[in-house]
């Protein structure tokens, strides 16, 4: 077969690196159209611009991406926002954020892959979750103080973050989840970002009330299939009560 793997293997790589560049423009536009096209004034487009540049998208895709999602120009963000609930193997709750511009052909496709998920099923849970504002940022001194930082910034409250946890996140920093109302995102961001953190996400999204206990193989058989359903092109963000 000589090196026809090696081929195979940059055409997936090739395939996941376009599927990723999609999310990020998408969430730049939709980020656009909840809190308007001035970075400066919004936390969740400021984090969705620089996380595209490190990922090398254009300029020009991320101004086009911007303008769609604000409504400025000729394109207009034509999107459904539409929140699956569900349970992974080892009943994992599980909410799929979708944003779909076909929600006839989005929904069947990914209640099929909760189908397909061995013991995945379709069902209400989303009483297990509190919907919250949610900032992920880190701070260039690895001793700096987390739970003060909180309650400056307005959080109720803050998680350390590792670089296995978002791979934004530098060796050697500071990495912090701050959870805080919905209402006070955008505060809690700014003030962040004028005190030497830098923001990677800004968002409303879903906390766990609590986590569900798994040995190593459940967690594997877990993760396989919340990958599955995060690798679909219309899924925006993968929730699950699982740390």
């Amino acid at each position: 077969m000589g090196r026809q793997w090696l081929h195979a293997k940059r055409l997936v790589a090739g395939l996941k690196k376009g599927r990723a560049t999609s999310k990020l423009v998408r969430e730049i536009s939709v980020a656009a159209k909840m809190g308007g096209p001035e970075l400066d004034a919004n936390a969740r487009l400021a984090a969705a611009v620089e996380k595209a540049r490190r990922e090398s998208v254009s300029r020009e895709v991320i101004e086009r991406a911007i303008k769609k999602g604000a409504g400025i120009g000729d394109e207009k963000l034509v999107m459904d926002h539409i929140v699956f609930e569900g349970y992974a193997p080892h009943k994992v709750a599980v909410l799929v954020e979708v944003y779909t511009d076909n929600v006839n052909r989005t929904a069947p496709e990914i209640r099929q892959l909760f189908r397909s998920g061995q013991l995945g099923a379709a069902g209400s849970n989303k009483f297990l979750f509190d919907h919250v504002g949610l900032v992920e940022a880190h701070h260039p001194d690895p001793q700096t103080d987390l739970e003060a930082a909180g309650i400056e910034a307005g959080a109720n409250e803050v998680e350390p973050l590792t670089g296995e946890q978002n791979d934004d996140i530098p060796t050697g920093a500071a990495g912090a989840r701050f959870i805080c109302d919905r209402t006070v995102v955008r505060t809690v961001s700014q003030w962040l970002s004028q005190n030497g953190w830098t923001v990677v996400t800004s968002e409303l999204g879903y906390a766990p009330k609590q986590f569900t206990e798994l040995t190593e193989a459940q967690r594997t058989e877990v993760g396989e299939f919340l990958q599955a359903l995060d690798d679909h092109d219309d899924v925006h963000r993968v929730w699950a009560t699982l740390k």
